[in-house]
């Protein structure tokens, strides 16, 4: 986790070099370009204040987790301990059971010639002998009960500490994957043309339309088949994860002359999510069944639409990596804005 943090604070201090080195050459960069760097330290800074928040929120949940265990611990030390009450009763019913059935015995040979007296205390020792009876047998069935549910709550903590471990496990493989990606396309994620994020166990890259496509086409240009090649190179040795392609768009409708072919965004957004998902597939041969196209157009903006800066920004494909077993759910989940690592 240390790891990923450290990659979250590169923006900020390749920011403030860059602001240093400005102000080292005395002056030699207009005003413009000395607020431009300071518009991006604080950028970074915001990121990296975001990536902060995340990762408490990590451990927060990570702590949650641990006093959830530790309460169900304590319940199952409480039920062993009543287990072992119980059984201390029975052992002491059981003398004395067998205390009351000598006596009966004994007062019984003698019942010819013993007093009325004693032929009362025979039916009094019977009555209690067989409530004695029916309290031990009602012990042996909470016993039996403490023992199921003691057996269930062991079961469970050791399933909660495997799903645990693995979880953990595959967050750090995730979290290889995420650096992996970095290091590959650290050209594109310094020119601002990539950004890359990762939450626990979900991994999304984000990349400009520009890095793949060709203004108001859907077919993946060859710059972008390179992109994308080193992009299938790691997701191929992800077999855990469902990937899906997601095409996004700016609000500006389809010029006229492309409307022949895209009526709207959404035909465009869902023309070049299919389009990279056929790429992964014929080009670079990626199981089909862990991947999938949608289309979203310009309903999950990540900037502002009243900007060209936000409208470029909103022109984007994501790549996202997210566990096999929430694929029904996957889609309820909030998208997230990706910064870059």
């Amino acid at each position: 986790m240390r790891s990923t943090s450290s990659h979250r604070t590169m923006p900020f201090r390749s920011a403030a070099l860059t602001l240093l080195c400005a102000l080292a050459l005395g002056g030699c960069v207009s005003a413009k370009s000395h607020q431009q760097s300071l518009g991006e330290l604080q950028a970074a800074k915001k990121r990296s204040a975001e990536q902060e928040a995340q990762l408490s929120g990590m451990r927060e949940s990570l702590d949650l987790e641990a006093a959830q265990r530790k309460a169900a611990e304590d319940q199952a030390a409480s039920l062993l301990k009543e287990r072992d009450d119980l059984a201390a009763r029975s052992e002491q019913l059981n003398g004395e059971l067998a205390a009351a059935h000598s006596q009966i015995t004994d007062l019984e040979q003698k019942r010819a010639s013993d007093s009325a007296v004693a032929q009362g205390e025979i039916v009094k020792l019977q009555q209690q002998a067989a409530s004695m009876e029916a309290e031990a047998a009602q012990i042996a069935k909470e016993r039996e009960q403490l023992r199921q549910e003691q057996a269930r709550l062991a079961a469970r903590l050791e399933q909660e500490r495997s799903a645990k471990e693995a979880k953990e496990q595959e967050i750090k493989r995730l979290t290889r994957t995420q650096e992996e990606l970095s290091k590959s396309l650290q050209d594109e994620i310094s020119k601002g043309n990539i950004t890359i994020q990762q939450i626990r166990d979900r991994l999304t890259i984000n990349l400009v339309d520009q890095v793949l496509f060709d203004s108001g086409q859907a077919e993946v240009k060859p710059a972008g088949q390179k992109v994308l090649k080193q992009v299938s190179d790691l997701l191929k040795t992800v077999t855990d994860k469902q990937i899906r392609i997601e095409g996004h768009t700016d609000n500006v409708p389809i010029s006229a002359k492309l409307r022949s072919r895209y009526r709207t965004n959404w035909e465009l957004s869902t023309a070049r999510a299919t389009s990279v998902v056929r790429y992964l597939i014929d080009q670079d041969g990626m199981d089909p069944r862990n991947l999938s196209a949608v289309g979203y157009a310009d309903t999950h903006p990540v900037a502002s639409n009243d900007t060209e800066e936000g409208r470029s920004a909103n022109r984007r494909i994501e790549i996202v990596l997210y566990p096999k077993d929430l694929k029904g759910t996957a889609d309820q989940v909030e998208t997230s804005p990706a910064v870059s690592q």
